[in-house]
């Protein structure tokens, strides 16, 4: 079993307990204050390993988007061939972007005009970022299934716009989804998704 440096120990204490308050209480009323309290220690200790709420707020969400794509990664990674990581990458993907919805809806509750204008910035830097390191992933299944022979290797630009059509087509899914909070049709259009895309990397 590892055991963490103190250090690293409280910091995970820090990230999970504002975590949790974000959660429950939103940005704008959370104070390093209430974060110090829910560890049991002095406003102080978290100042020297922060300097102020905002670096706590981009910590968490560093740590949200670790665990995200660690957990895709996972996923993926546990598939045997091409069609199904990318089954199992639209699947894990559509399932923890409902999961985490509320946390970020609930990040913006009782913000000012002005933080949400930030926050709005960070968000699209948040997304960026997971986008980056999403594609890294797939471009990396669809190398190694051509190197399987699973499929004839493929043409960077060819390679390159699939995997835009399907995360593009991907997000359209999960949109339509939330916007009627209704997931029933969820995994029959990830199965088509994933049909149509390795069709069109046979072709």
């Amino acid at each position: 079993m590892n055991i963490l440096p103190k250090e690293d120990l409280i910091q995970q204490q820090i990230l999970q307990a504002a975590l949790q308050l974000f959660q429950k209480h939103g940005y704008q009323k959370v104070t390093m204050d209430d974060v110090a309290k829910a560890i049991g220690k002095g406003r102080s200790s978290l100042y020297y390993y922060y300097k102020n709420k905002d670096e706590v707020f981009d910590a968490v969400i560093d740590a949200e988007i670790t665990d995200i794509l660690a957990e895709i990664s996972r996923m993926v990674d546990a598939s045997p061939t091409v069609e199904k990581k990318l089954h199992a990458y639209g699947l894990t993907k559509t399932k923890i972007s409902r999961k985490r919805k509320a946390f970020f809806d609930a990040l913006e509750s009782d913000m000012s005009s002005d933080e949400i204008s930030r926050y709005a910035q960070k968000k699209q830097a948040i997304q960026k970022k997971i986008r980056k390191e999403e594609l890294i992933l797939l471009n990396h299944v669809l190398t190694e299934g051509a190197q399987r022979k699973e499929y004839p290797t493929l043409l960077p630009q060819k390679q390159e716009t699939i995997i835009f059509v399907f995360t593009s087509s991907l997000r359209g899914i999960r949109n339509e989804m939330q916007l009627y909070n209704n997931y029933t049709r969820m995994e029959p259009a990830i199965d088509m998704l994933v049909h149509m895309t390795m069709q069109a990397i046979k072709r």
